[in-house]
């Protein structure tokens, strides 16, 4: 079984967790209804991308 030669010193574990972490999805307010939606989607309320109707 393997046995790690050195322990692994706090700092360095830290560093290596720095990128594991949530991250908010970016919203924006949609131009025909105002509601917060994600960027570069439909917006589920009124149906509008881009200001013309698709759904």
């Amino acid at each position: 079984m393997a046995v790690p030669a050195r322990r692994i010193s706090k700092t360095a574990k830290r560093k290596r967790r720095t990128h594991q972490k949530l991250v908010a999805p970016n919203l924006s307010a949609c131009s025909n209804c105002g509601e917060m939606i994600k960027s570069h989607v439909v917006c589920p309320n009124c149906g509008y991308y881009d200001g013309k109707k698709v759904l």
